[in-house]
């Protein structure tokens, strides 16, 4: 237990530094990779809602605080850590034999992996980018970013994920 959760600290560690390089670009003005997410997806599924909010808050707020974002980080991160349990139930139902509660492409397999981590990459784009507009004005502009932000994002989370997980993690 240890261990894991000295790898989460390295993990958030880094994903925030990545992140802060990773604010600077946007692609064709519309998409902007996020990938400090993946900290949150990556968490324990067993772990105390109390602790994921806590942890979800705390790292959107780190976030804001580098990006002079006033608190829309940690309003989205806090909403899907929220919803993170929720997500996973709906397409993992064996939660109660689970030997490694971490969820990973080589835990869950590809395809339950990867629509967990895209439909969290979604809700976190939605929301983010909602409350930045916060107009219906441009729409369809907001609409655009939250699409191709989330694909971009998603495809990041997935290469990061294959690359961090370990052939060790028992499959579910």
């Amino acid at each position: 237990m240890a261990k894991t959760v000295l790898q989460l600290i390295l993990l958030a560690i880094i994903m925030v530094l990545v992140q802060v390089f990773c604010s600077k670009l946007l692609l064709f003005n519309v998409a902007m990779p996020i990938v400090f997410i993946y900290v949150l997806m990556r968490l324990p599924i067993n772990m105390s809602t109390n602790w994921v909010l806590t942890l979800s808050f705390l790292l959107g707020l780190v976030i804001d605080i580098f990006n002079n974002t006033q608190g829309m980080n940690a309003l989205s991160c806090t909403i899907m850590g929220a919803l993170r349990r929720p997500v996973f139930n709906a397409f993992q139902s064996r939660e109660d034999d689970m030997s490694n509660p971490l969820p990973s492409i080589h835990s869950l397999g590809f395809e339950t992996y990867a629509k967990y981590a895209v439909t969290l990459t979604v809700i976190y784009c939605f929301l983010v980018f909602t409350i930045q507009a916060f107009t219906l004005r441009n729409f369809s502009l907001t609409l655009v970013r939250i699409a191709a932000s989330s694909v971009l994002s998603a495809v990041f989370i997935l290469g990061i994920d294959s690359l961090v997980s370990t052939r060790r993690e028992k499959r579910l």
